[in-house]
């Protein structure tokens, strides 16, 4: 049997090898040159791994009564201003029809298998219900609770004064619908609406960049060297979306 190699008095096994991993390290930072990357970038924005969007016109999950009851959404939970557009014009509800019929929409990317138990606020929904259940599912019951409530109307229908009433309402867990539960739908909404309002409009939202010129967030720049050291000064970047970077010919 092959002996094992000695050691030094009180010297480990671990030791040694830290030790060895150290030197090799300090041996390659002293041949490796580092390389400085200014301008476009030198390869096209996501060509291994593409971002889900979808160019096709008109409605891709939801149906027209949900279309314009999201819609009606979030424009109370985004109304239009004097600062930026409101929730529907800067095509929140595009988002989420996109997303909804994407791999979010299913939760294609998430385990789904169960067991399916009621979870603390810390660790969020537990529900057996993908996206696109919960949506369809707790839209049917916000119209028709407000169908039994407001002479056969739809949600859309209701005056603004009354649909933020509801909404602040479902928030606040004051109304209950019959089969799906009104304040996770509000929540559901109020999130990827959010998401929609401010992520890159190649997910078919934030539309023109509006929150990132109402915000002065410059967008998804691939070099921002030329300005770390200028503090406290509006630098006029008019923002950038990720769909406009262009690779190096």
């Amino acid at each position: 049997m092959k002996k094992r190699a000695k050691t030094l008095p009180g010297v480990t096994r671990r030791q040694v090898l830290t030790w060895s991993a150290l030197g090799v390290a300090a041996s390659v930072s002293q041949t490796a040159d580092a390389v400085s990357l200014k301008g476009s970038p030198g390869w096209t924005p996501f060509s291994d791994n593409p971002p889900e969007t979808f160019d096709q016109p008109g409605w891709l999950f939801f149906t027209d009564e949900e279309a314009r009851t999201v819609e009606a959404v979030v424009d109370r939970l985004i109304p239009a201003d004097e600062l930026s557009m409101g929730g529907k014009e800067a095509g929140c509800a595009v988002f989420i029809d996109r997303q909804l019929h994407g791999f979010y929409g299913t939760f294609e990317r998430l385990y789904m298998e169960g067991p399916f138990q009621k979870g603390t606020s810390e660790q969020g929904d537990q529900s057996a219900l993908v996206p696109q259940q919960r949506y369809r599912q707790g839209l049917a019951a916000l119209n028709r609770y407000v169908q039994t409530t407001s002479s056969q109307k739809k949600f859309f229908d209701l005056t603004p004064e009354q649909q933020d009433t509801l909404l602040l309402n479902m928030e606040a867990g004051k109304v209950h619908f019959d089969g799906f539960d009104a304040q996770s739908l509000f929540l559901e909404i109020l999130n990827n609406t959010m998401e929609g309002f401010f992520a890159d409009p190649i997910y078919g939202g934030n539309k023109e960049m509006v929150s990132w010129k109402m915000l002065g967030f410059p967008g998804a720049r691939y070099d921002y060297r030329d300005y770390i050291e200028r503090h406290n000064e509006n630098l006029q970047l008019e923002p950038i979306s990720i769909a406009q970077w262009k690779a190096k010919g």
